[in-house]
């Protein structure tokens, strides 16, 4: 992906959210944590006013006057300029139509799993699969409360993530069976080296083929 002059999350999220109407910094996240935004994307809250200085020097929004609510202190609102609706757009175009291919911190756990015995690993499969049903119940009873009320377009984030976790959750049951059950090709001599410290013939023979 291109480097940006403005290129986190919350900076997408202040540009969509003034896509709507003018707004002050508080009014932008109080929008953003009433839609649940914080769950779609990484969100750091307390960088917002700096983000938001940051949009403006390059452009992107601009400053349209400043409003006092009773004895609180004078708010700055924003509007959104026809350069960070430009920025906005190419930004959520570059999203949606380029895969994120960035490894997992997940796939880098099961790269090196072998650092652990294989019960182990069964075991935290069998944690992660707790906690992955977990969150997967929840978030289908949230899309389900919502759909009542909510267009669909405003709910295909959270659909996209319940697919995800549906799958992961059972590619995740699927190899912690394998595991527990032994099935796995590899785990016997997994054991041994796990027991003895000594990798048998064939598995040697791979790794030092690999690091040719």
């Amino acid at each position: 992906m291109k480097r940006r002059k403005v290129g986190n999350m919350l900076g997408l999220a202040v540009l969509s959210t003034l896509l709507e109407r003018p707004m002050h910094p508080y009014e932008m996240a109080s929008v953003l944590q009433e839609r649940g935004k914080d769950n779609d994307m990484k969100i750091k809250w307390g960088s917002l006013y700096t983000v938001v200085g940051n949009l403006e020097k390059h452009g992107f929004i601009a400053a349209v006057e400043s409003v006092r609510d009773g004895g609180r202190p004078e708010r700055t609102v924003y509007q959104l300029t026809d350069a960070g609706r430009a920025e906005l757009e190419d930004w959520v175009a570059e999203l949606l139509g380029e895969p994120d291919l960035e490894p997992t911190k997940f796939q880098a756990g099961l790269s090196i799993m072998a650092s652990l015995g294989p019960d182990e690993v069964a075991q935290l499969l069998s944690k992660r699969l707790t906690a992955l049903d977990k969150r997967l119940g929840e978030r289908a009873a949230a899309l389900d409360a919502s759909r009542a009320e909510v267009p669909r377009i405003f709910l295909v984030e959270s659909e996209y993530e319940l697919a995800l976790l549906r799958a992961e959750a059972e590619w995740v049951r699927g190899l912690r069976d394998d595991l527990a059950a032994g099935a796995l090709p590899g785990i016997t001599e997994w054991r041994h080296y796990r027991e003895t410290g000594e990798l048998p013939e064939d598995l040697t023979a791979f790794v030092e083929g690999g690091q040719e």
